[in-house]
């Protein structure tokens, strides 16, 4: 298929609720098929994706743990998310073009970090209220989150008390990833993009995500490169069903779906591998760490019951490798953006 007749499929298939089974099924398949999936069935599941970020926000969880089921070959060890019984919502006019206007540019490798992130956050402005508040009602389905929401705003976190915590701690390792690689505290103002202005929980949670994206790279073992940029989306995602991180996943996994095959096991490898994790650990929203800058980490995760990720490839691996082709190189070009911003944006 051409590349205009995938994007067409794409479009008929993204207003369609498709079935829970459905989506084991072509995960399966394509898990099965490896590098040589179809890219009809690969487009199919990617829509699938983007059904539930933009339209049915409340099915993140069952899209997600369909998902990863039908291409690692075993259930979530979690409790099933509830869906509501609401019909999808309508496609915004103009989204979809928008939208496709991303993923055709982050194919070509034409999208920095920074365009990369107002464009996707952009899509911001084709959700109703009636979506936010969508958003908002499904977050509290997620564990710790309605007890996280229900404390005060998170104040601004000072370098200069992270720099009074001792060698070895999490506040000190916190400072020094924020020194030497140059980043800001908080990912973006909060506000100057008026996030008190969102529904709770989604005000309190996009807050102190802001601050805390960085500790869970730590705490969680993920690495501040592309591949495990995308990792902690699906991470996030599935510790409170940050929608940002799934219209970001719902994009890349178009692209996987468009780029040459052997792209798209290390994609799904990675995407699936982090979600499961995300499920399978306890609810670091709750982790108060202005309580713990002084512990190391690895004491951090004992007293929380936390794993660090096992990555199913090197985390460097669209930085270093030297094996991909031209072509690819123009698909990896838009992941290796992905260093930082994503998991700031508002939901």
């Amino acid at each position: 298929m051409s590349t205009e007749q995938l994007r067409n499929r794409f479009l008929t298939q993204v207003e369609t609720s498709i079935p829970r089974e459905r989506i084991l099924e072509l995960a399966s398949r394509c898990a099965k098929s490896g590098k040589k999936a179809t890219a009809e069935d690969r487009m199919d599941l990617a829509a699938a994706l983007a059904h539930a970020a933009f339209l049915a926000p409340d099915r993140t969880a069952e899209t997600y743990d369909a998902l990863a089921e039908g291409w690692r070959g075993r259930a979530v060890n979690a409790t099933p998310i509830e869906t509501f019984d609401r019909a999808p919502e309508p496609s915004p006019v103009g989204l979809w073009k928008n939208y496709w206007g991303i993923v055709e540019d982050g194919k070509n490798g034409d999208l920095d970090a920074l365009s990369v992130t107002q464009r996707t956050a952009a899509l911001g402005h084709f959700m109703t209220d009636k979506t936010l508040s969508r958003i908002a009602d499904m977050a509290h389905l997620y564990d710790g989150v309605s007890e996280a929401a229900a404390r005060d705003t998170p104040e601004l976190i000072k370098l200069s008390t992270l720099a009074a915590c001792p060698e070895n701690s999490l506040g000190r390792e916190f400072h020094d990833l924020i020194v030497d690689n140059m980043f800001d505290l908080e990912v973006l103002d909060r506000d100057a993009i008026k996030i008190n202005a969102l529904p709770e929980p989604l005000a309190w949670l996009n807050t102190r995500m802001l601050q805390a994206h960085d500790l869970w790279h730590i705490t969680a073992g993920y690495e501040t490169t592309s591949l495990h940029e995308i990792a902690i989306s699906a991470f996030q995602m599935a510790q409170f069903g940050h929608n940002y991180s799934a219209q970001f996943l719902s994009i890349t996994s178009v692209i996987g779906a468009l780029s040459p095959g052997r792209v798209y096991p290390v994609l799904m490898d990675t995407i699936t591998s982090a979600w499961v994790h995300g499920r399978e650990s306890p609810a670091l929203i709750l982790i108060p760490w202005e309580e713990v800058w002084h512990m190391p980490v690895d004491k951090i995760r004992l007293a929380y019951g936390i794993t660090a990720y096992e990555s199913p490839y090197p985390a460097n691996i669209i930085e270093k490798s030297q094996a991909f082709t031209a072509r690819m190189q123009k698909v990896t070009g838009f992941f290796h953006g992905l260093l930082r911003p994503f998991s700031g944006v508002p939901a």
